[in-house]
């Protein structure tokens, strides 16, 4: 730590977000200003949110094209090119389409954003087959069948709540997809903390498989890049609550990194190590409170903000009651 909170920067998407597995077709122009790299350079910056291996597989199979005809990594970049990604889907079930209540903050003809509360899994996955807000979204907005990931773009954690937005068309998906890469959606999030953390400051430490438990993310140096900012919001002498803005969306970003600062997240069953205040709270303590990026069809930016749930804020007015 050591830089001090700042609204400045690009911020991204947190912990649990957008899943790198899924691609939309998308395609840009090479900049004048990588004239004379090798496509596979390139490629790595044009398309930051894709790994290089990632891109060179894709390249070698021929799902990467320069101006509408396959290239070799080896291709020298003019400028001005339209570089075109359009990998095959992974094969999989097509989820089914399932009525459930949705709390719908904002819609419109091109993206959806929901209020996600707590327990409600994103996406079908190992143990959740159904009853996600994929299936609930199939229901909501039939059309979303022809979209990819039916306009899932990045997620939350079961027991996270709050913001999650939604593409209800590929250009969209696209467009979100692409912000998501260049960091310039910004998504807030409120984490009730233990311990009394310092007033703000930036975490900036790797986060990667937990080589001793793969189901869990860990601070390692073989992990991926990864910065939260943080400031704290109030004080009540065992906890805090404190604003994060990311800086990357890496899986259980935030949990990871305040565990790491020995501050663990309230009601962290995962990454609890070494938790020193024992509070009531039967899930993690976090919530994505503000939403803000490009609007794919106008481009003008656009925001949203969701209150916490109750349970939230009852937790806030308890520690304030006994912090007095």
């Amino acid at each position: 730590m050591g830089r001090d909170y700042t609204d400045g920067g690009k911020d991204e998407s947190d912990n649990s977000d957008w899943d790198a597995s899924f691609v939309a077709p998308m395609s840009a122009e090479a900049p004048r200003a990588l004239a004379g790299l090798r496509l596979d350079q390139a490629l790595a910056r044009m398309f930051p949110q894709y790994s290089r291996s990632r891109l060179q597989a894709w390249l070698a199979a021929g799902h990467i094209t320069v101006d509408g005809a396959p290239a070799a990594s080896r291709t020298l970049v003019r400028g001005g090119e339209r570089v075109a990604l359009a990998p095959p889907a992974a094969p999989q079930a097509a989820p089914r389409a399932q009525r459930m209540p949705l709390m719908v903050a904002y819609e419109d003809a091109d993206l959806v954003v929901i209020n996600k509360p707590a327990g409600l899994v994103v996406h079908p996955g190992a143990g959740q087959p159904d009853r996600t807000l994929m299936n609930a979204l199939l229901a909501h907005a039939p059309q979303l069948a022809g979209v990819p990931r039916a306009g899932i773009v990045h997620r939350l954690d079961k027991d996270t709540t709050g913001l999650i937005v939604v593409a209800k068309t590929l250009e969209s998906q696209t467009s979100l997809v692409r912000q998501l890469g260049e960091r310039t959606m910004r998504r807030v999030y409120w984490a009730v903390v233990q311990g009394d953390p310092p007033a703000s400051g930036v975490i900036d430490a790797p986060v990667g498989r937990d080589t001793r438990a793969r189901t869990r993310m860990a601070v390692t140096r073989r992990g991926k890049d990864a910065v939260t900012r943080y400031r704290v919001l109030e004080r009540y002498g065992h906890a805090a609550l404190v604003e994060c803005r990311l800086e990357t969306g890496r899986t259980h970003q935030i949990r990871v990194h305040f565990q790491h600062i020995r501050h663990p997240i309230v009601g962290e069953a995962t990454y609890r190590r070494g938790t020193r205040h024992g509070i009531a709270f039967g899930r993690q303590a976090l919530h994505a409170i503000e939403l803000s990026l490009l609007h794919p069809r106008s481009g003008k930016p656009v925001s949203w903000r969701a209150e916490p749930p109750a349970d939230f804020k009852r937790l806030l007015a308890s520690l304030r009651r006994d912090s007095t």
